[in-house]
């Protein structure tokens, strides 16, 4: 496929899936950028009552994508048939190309828009649906690629989220990465600054407490 065809159908695609993206994801959609990441998770920490941050990174995304999975969700043959002459270039590995059932085309200019689409059914939408059934306070989600943070009034809930992630995402064979992954008490408005700012020292307290890790053991219900 040429690179012009290849970019003409890449725009078709987003075309028909960009409208179904939540607006929480901001990696590689028309309009959206990292700065605007930033602000929202800016303007969340600065102005609502979340006080601790869920901080994500997922492992080797980009060479995880389930290729059969990914097929399933897309309905239109016309653009099913043109993702699958793209799944089908295969990885480059030691500049040599190598078949794969996994991963998404390196270099090509579709690959962005096919991870964001994974990332909508596996990743957004069970974020979207969680904060909805089973949050017991405020929860903020900013996405950029694979990158994503959330932000929770309740230590609870968060803890509880980063358990179901792992859930989830092992369901799909990924994994959050451990070294990059954690929960951490933050926010201009959480409990421990207020105090400590109307006590004329604008430092929280102390604590013994470790920030959660995406090690720890578990399950909950995102999956």
């Amino acid at each position: 496929m040429s690179s012009a065809s290849s970019a003409d159908a890449s725009t078709r695609v987003a075309t028909v899936y960009e409208v179904d993206f939540l607006g929480f994801s901001y990696g590689f959609q028309p309009g959206r950028n990292p700065d605007m990441a930033l602000d929202a998770f800016h303007a969340a920490i600065m102005s609502q009552r979340v006080n601790w941050v869920l901080d994500a990174d997922m492992r080797n995304f980009f060479d995880s994508v389930d290729h059969e999975w990914l097929a399933h969700r897309i309905a239109d043959p016309r653009i099913l048939r043109l993702i699958k002459l793209w799944l089908r270039a295969g990885v480059l590995e030691s500049g040599e190309k190598q078949e794969t059932d996994r991963g998404t085309p390196q270099g090509a200019g579709i690959s962005p828009l096919l991870a964001n689409i994974f990332l909508h059914y596996i990743l957004d939408l069970r974020i979207h649906q969680w904060r909805g059934r089973r949050a017991g306070g405020r929860v903020v989600a900013v996405r950029y690629a694979d990158d994503f943070v959330m932000d929770f009034e309740s230590k609870a809930d968060a803890q509880e989220m980063l358990l179901a992630l792992k859930a989830r995402l092992a369901s799909f064979g990924l994994m959050l990465h451990e070294g990059k992954t954690r929960v951490i008490e933050f926010g201009a408005l959480r409990p421990s600054r207020v105090s400590g700012a109307a006590s004329g020292d604008p430092r929280p307290p102390p604590s013994s407490a470790s920030p959660t890790t995406a090690g720890g053991p578990g399950t909950a219900g995102l999956s």
